[in-house]
């Protein structure tokens, strides 16, 4: 059986399989040039994670959707209609209170950042042959290998990092169910490890893709939320692991791949000069957004002496900001469904 790659071994390796770990390998061998980073270079460390990789990520999806004619006719109700339901759903959150705006947010974020992972490893399975049993335990390993680390951050002492905003989860500290769920996560991971030796040496198969991301994504989780406590790990496992692959996954399914039919745009970008202007719409959008959150919100990284002006309209401004993510989140778990064959 040939393995299950996306576009070829070589980029698949480097721009979807390697990330995590190449920020773990950072992480472990770069301590003291990290701590220098995060006390001396907070601003370029914001700009490159946050801005150029987590909000850049979010427009890839324009490729997938919005700039491809024939997907745009197809969904076209989705893709317009959808938009305006977030910014509403958003209104009417924030209505309710900025804290309860920013901790349903940051729950949808994980269970996002969770069916990423699990989108990958089915999409690096679809060559196998399975049974229900392969398919569930599958599933199992890879939502344990996300869902421990949150069960961890909910259960444990409280953290040195945030996904949007501090105390945005629900806490219970229970010592001993944690411990109880930390032994059944390790027992999951332990048989999946045996599982995928006797099936190497009974039929001399390993699915590479497939077996990389789930240990990424293990390695990831754990060692950004378990393991160490502190933020830039956090942002920089957390962001990179899932930013850089989705990004990566765009171009090579997206527009590597042209479909029938494509746009001029979309059959220009598919160039060694097309990457540059990928890229560049992306970082252009990304920042574009992130300075309209600084001067009219946050107001942390720039700002501008009229930025009173904008604080009675933030019950606005906030929904509105937030539709291109919150339309990414929920539009993810539709775009890439894969349709069903007629029986």
């Amino acid at each position: 059986m040939k393995q299950p790659w996306i576009d070829k071994a070589k980029t698949d390796s480097i721009f979807i399989l390697m990330p995590p770990f190449v920020v773990l390998a950072i992480v472990f061998f770069c301590q003291g040039w990290l701590v220098r980073l995060e006390k001396e270079y907070s601003f370029y460390t914001w700009l490159f994670f946050v801005v150029f990789i987590d909000v850049a990520h979010v427009y890839a999806t324009l490729f997938k959707t919005y700039l491809v004619p024939q997907t745009f006719r197809k969904k076209k109700r989705l893709l317009i209609g959808l938009p305006v339901v977030c910014f509403f759903i958003g209104l009417m959150l924030f209505m309710l209170g900025s804290r309860v705006f920013w901790i349903t947010l940051a729950y949808i974020a994980v269970f996002h950042f969770i069916r990423q992972q699990y989108g990958f490893m089915r999409l690096y399975s679809r060559l196998e042959t399975k049974t229900r049993f392969t398919v569930f335990f599958d599933n199992l390993t890879i939502y344990a290998a996300t869902g421990y680390p949150m069960l961890y951050w909910f259960m444990s002492a409280p953290r040195k990092y945030t996904w949007f905003m501090e105390n945005e989860f629900f806490t219970y500290r229970n010592d001993e169910l944690l411990a109880v769920f930390g032994y059944v996560y390790v027992l999951i991971l332990v048989i999946y490890t045996v599982r995928v030796i006797y099936a190497f040496a009974k039929r001399g198969y390993f699915n590479i893709p497939k077996n990389a991301i789930i240990i990424g994504t293990a390695a990831s989780w754990y060692f950004g939320i378990v393991y160490y406590n502190n933020d830039l790990v956090f942002t920089m496992l957390n962001i990179v692991s899932h930013g850089v692959p989705y990004m990566a996954l765009i171009y090579l399914k997206e527009i590597r791949q042209p479909r029938q039919n494509a746009s001029s745009f979309m059959q220009y970008i598919n160039s060694y000069k097309g990457i540059i202007i990928y890229i560049g719409l992306l970082l252009l959008l990304a920042f574009f957004e992130e300075y309209l959150w600084e001067i009219t919100v946050w107001q942390e990284q720039f700002s501008f002496s009229g930025t009173a002006v904008f604080q009675n309209w933030h019950f606005l401004l906030v929904p509105l900001l937030v539709v291109p993510q919150f339309t990414h989140y929920i539009l993810d778990g539709f775009i890439w469904k894969t349709p069903k064959k007629a029986a």
